[in-house]
């Protein structure tokens, strides 16, 4: 039995997903009309688009800033995308500002976990194997803890990892790639500076 899909239902999922009307429908379509099934599909689908264009070049995009608490916080962010086009577009500039305003809220130290120096890593696992070992963990699940630890640190220090302040269901990373697939282009958070109000007297 053929499913009727509703103008409303596809607009419903436009609105939500920010994918064209034709991909919505044949989204709809495939589930069976289910609107849940349709968005975890399109979302998969803009991930795998994603994926694809990891190995292409993003030297277009905004520098955008963002001033909070009455001019107490203060983020300056770079996001790149392949087209001029792209970078004008409503979809990549919200997420450009709504990165801004995260940077300001969350105050990560890194972009990714890549950024972390190879020093301040070594230093936290130190940390994590000692405060395990002195309450009372057998040594050789202390470097498994110390893993697991770094997961956390991860969330907490590094931007892509943190979840959105928006929408806490959502990392950073998982926002950047539902972007890609709504634009169809390569976009990154290239670096942001954040500054505090006597943060370094």
């Amino acid at each position: 039995m053929t499913v009727q899909i509703s103008s409303e239902d596809v607009k419903k999922l436009r609105d939500k997903t920010g994918v064209g009307m034709m991909d919505c429908k044949k989204a709809l379509a495939e589930c069976g009309g289910d609107f849940s099934k349709a968005v975890e599909l399109l979302r998969k689908k803009g991930m795998e688009v994603a994926n694809k264009r990891q190995g292409r070049t993003a030297s277009q995009g905004m520098v955008s800033s963002y001033i909070h608490m009455g001019g107490k916080v203060g983020v300056l962010v770079e996001v790149n995308c392949e087209s001029d086009f792209v970078a004008k577009s409503d979809n990549f500039t919200s997420f450009v500002k709504d990165v801004a305003m995260h940077i300001a809220a969350a105050s990560p130290d890194w972009v990714s976990r890549e950024d972390v120096p190879q020093e301040v890593l070594d230093k936290e696992r130190e940390i994590y194997k000692e405060q395990a070992l002195k309450s009372g963990k057998p040594e050789k699940i202390l470097e498994k803890i110390a893993e697991g630890r770094l997961t956390k640190f991860y969330s907490e220090r590094c931007l892509m990892d943190q979840p959105f302040v928006k929408d806490t269901d959502k990392t950073i990373k998982g926002l950047l790639d539902e972007l890609m697939g709504k634009t169809g282009e390569k976009c990154q958070i290239r670096r942001f500076a954040r500054y505090q109000l006597g943060e370094e007297i």
